[in-house]
């Protein structure tokens, strides 16, 4: 499989764990909004925000609740339909990144929340850029593993011989540092970044869960798939023996405004 059909079937596998996805997933902490609006230059509140690969709607939702108007654009039929569950009152647009569905300067802000890697930054980005007004901003966000924690890079060692170095990242990104971010463009927008540390606690089943909802997991199918969880089970418990792990994030976020 060469490696655009590999990405594709990664993007595609979402579609049937939207539940799974939408119920054990990671949300957001306030310290990330507050930081895009100081980086922006502008509050959410009021301002007309796209957000794009909404998926079930975990970004959108806080978007709305910091005051925004927010438009989301989503190309999975599955995740659409969770979102439409949970968020009916939300516009929500089918498309993508690479092809956004929203007329030119029609946005203060156009947000991807985890779903940046997915798109072809020789066209997602000019198209972010002709969707936001002058002065509107770009804001891109991925929940990120924090391996400084000795059991979370314990545990991305063993997923790495689980599926092989070249593979093992859980999300699909390849790679979310912020200098790779706008890799292909045909114009590397002015941005900077932040990373936001935070964490949340929760029982070992949401947490294997969460992880077995991250593309690798779903590409590989429920046999092999719940091998690994089963075993991962076990060295959770090791660490957590009152059956409650810790998830410690760090959020990359990386913002660029439009001229």
């Amino acid at each position: 499989m060469s490696a655009l059909s590999s990405s594709s079937a990664r993007a595609r596998s979402f579609d049937g764990a939207a539940a799974q996805y939408a119920a054990n997933r990671p949300s957001y902490p306030p310290a990330l909004f507050d930081t895009v609006e100081e980086l922006a230059g502008r509050p959410l509140a009021g301002a007309r925000v796209v957000d794009v690969g909404a998926g079930t709607g975990i970004a959108t939702a806080l978007l709305r609740a910091r005051g925004a108007d927010v438009v989301a654009v989503e190309p999975g039929d599955g995740m659409a339909a969770q979102f439409r569950r949970g968020l009916p009152d939300v516009p929500l647009l089918r498309g993508d990144g690479n092809a956004l569905p929203l007329a030119s300067s029609s946005a203060d802000f156009v947000t991807y929340a985890q779903s940046w890697h997915w798109t072809d930054a020789a066209r997602s980005v000019p198209e972010a850029l002709r969707v936001l007004r002058p002065g509107g901003s770009l804001a891109l966000w991925w929940n990120t593993d924090a391996h400084d924690v000795p059991w979370i890079a314990a545990q991305a060692d063993r997923v790495k011989r689980y599926f092989g170095a070249e593979d093992a990242s859980k999300s699909g990104a390849g790679g979310t540092r912020a200098e790779a971010a706008f890799q292909g463009a045909p114009e590397i927008p002015v941005h900077t970044h932040r990373v936001i540390r935070w964490s949340r606690t929760v029982p070992v089943d949401t947490h294997l869960a969460n992880i077995g909802s991250h593309s690798i997991f779903l590409v590989l199918g429920p046999e092999g798939a719940n091998a690994f969880l089963a075993e991962e089970r076990a060295h959770l418990l090791d660490t957590f023996p009152d059956g409650l792990v810790e998830e410690v994030y760090d959020v990359l976020l990386i913002v660029a405004t439009r001229p």
